[in-house]
């Protein structure tokens, strides 16, 4: 009986081996050992801790623009977020700045900078429709099956594709490694507004379209130190979460985009939709041990003084989310005449609960992550 005890022990703990190094795995098996290591650290962080992320945080805030070292965020609670957001929109088209207007040389310094002090950079990408040249909310039919092998347009994607390669090979440490990123390709994939939505391309058609792209990425331009997010809007359940997903071995991270919007029952409806979403994704994060997160979220302008503590975070301290991203600090927008931000920033109506919220043991920003050694 003791060695029948002893037998079960072992399987057990080689199970449970198996299933924590499985978990622990990038989709590229050729992942360098840095992003191998990141990957493993937020899997292992995902329960205890949820990263804070604010895109574009060295680059620009409410006020200012391309100051160093400067950021909303430091200048409230002298620290920076743990996660930095960027968008590589325009690269493709060989442009010298993206779509907000950032250099790109600026966003490789951003990059190196927030590394070496031991955070998380993702990057999206708002790429422009390659059937028509018109931006990433062109939606005209058969901009997808234009790019994919044997499409007309599937060149001119593959081209494109080499020069988001050449920003990315173009990341490094002092030493020559290079940076992992949390890639956001084809972000919102569920929505309606963008080329790639569902729309316009069947689910098959975009599961080709991811395969394409992180094949040639890992493959033809030999990049391994990607960490492939999967992102999504609208969805009502597991079914439809999961209909244009490309596969476990394709992926490393489950995540969707929401936002606050004003209006009487705005807030009643964002706890809804959020805690039934969150629900969805985190169980479907756990079944496929994966990574979950918040890519984008936030409420414009902030009126609510107590969002942070009093929206957000009871919403991230229910659920295993491994960060959560609040989008750019635009300031005055001309195009729609109206503030245009989603952290707050010096004399903004939500810093005092702000401040609270950084205060939060689950909260990780810069200072606390880096004593996390992420990436050793």
């Amino acid at each position: 009986m003791l060695k029948f005890y002893r037998v079960c022990l072992s399987l057990l703990l080689f199970i449970t081996f198996v299933t924590v190094t499985h978990a622990q795995q990038c989709s590229d098996m050729s992942a360098t050992p840095l992003t191998k290591n990141l990957y493993k650290h937020l899997y292992q962080l995902k329960d205890a801790y949820t990263i804070f992320g604010h895109q574009d945080a060295m680059a620009y805030g409410v006020g200012w623009r391309g100051i160093p070292g400067k950021s909303d965020i430091s200048d409230i609670v002298q620290d920076y977020p743990g996660l930095y957001g960027f968008d590589i929109a325009n690269i493709e088209l060989g442009m010298s700045k993206n779509i907000d207007g950032v250099p790109f040389k600026d966003i490789r310094s951003y990059i190196g900078a927030a590394h070496a002090k031991g955070s998380v950079i993702t990057i999206s990408w708002h790429v422009g429709n390659p059937l028509t040249g018109k931006n990433a909310w062109d939606t005209t039919h058969g901009s997808v099956a234009s790019i994919l092998p044997g499409g007309h347009q599937h060149q001119k994607y593959k081209s494109w594709l080499d020069r988001v390669a050449v920003f990315l090979q173009s990341l490094k440490t002092p030493t020559g490694e290079p940076i992992p990123v949390l890639f956001r390709p084809f972000h919102e994939l569920t929505g309606t507004w963008f080329w790639w939505g569902k729309n316009n391309c069947t689910p098959d058609q975009f599961i080709e379209l991811w395969n394409f792209t992180q094949d040639y990425l890992m493959q033809v331009k030999n990049i391994h130190h990607l960490i492939y997010v999967y992102n999504t809007a609208d969805f009502d359940d597991e079914a439809s979460f999961l209909l244009r997903y490309p596969g476990d071995h394709k992926v490393d991270m489950l995540s969707f985009d929401r936002y606050q919007y004003e209006g009487a029952d705005g807030r009643a409806t964002f706890l809804r939709v959020m805690n039934q979403q969150l629900g969805i994704l985190t169980k479907l994060a756990s079944d496929k041990q994966k990574i979950a997160a918040i890519a984008e979220t936030g409420y414009e302008a902030i009126p609510d003084t107590n969002w942070w503590t009093g929206t957000l975070y009871p919403l991230l301290k229910q659920y295993s989310v491994s960060h959560v991203l609040v989008w750019r600090n635009a300031g005055f927008m001309k195009s729609t005449q109206k503030m245009h931000y989603y952290a707050p920033y010096p004399g903004q109506v939500s810093v005092p609960d702000f401040k609270l919220f950084y205060t939060y043991p689950k909260m990780l920003f810069e200072k606390q992550l880096a004593t996390k050694n992420i990436y050793q």
